[in-house]
């Protein structure tokens, strides 16, 4: 059975369907046993929706925003 360290170096490959039949396998197999791992696996198929659902083209203004708040941040680390 896998380990946690190498279910998580596998967790990609896994989200992304890109695992041979063996690999998914054991990495189902050490899902049904190891609740913390459900948890991340869990946790990066929502980053990966998440990202999914973003824009792909900025929304109007948002660079003026970031560079504004950029300037913000470095007047309030100055001494």
């Amino acid at each position: 059975m896998l380990t946690c360290k190498e279910l998580v170096a596998r967790s990609s490959d896994f989200i992304d369907e890109q695992l041979n039949l063996g690999e998914r396998l054991m990495v189902r197999q050490h899902l049904l046993f190891c609740r913390n791992c459900r948890r991340f696996i869990k946790q990066m198929q929502l980053a990966r929706a998440t990202v999914r659902a973003m824009p792909q083209v900025p929304e109007p203004g948002s660079e003026a925003l970031a560079e504004r708040l950029a300037r913000e941040r470095q007047g309030a680390n100055k001494p």
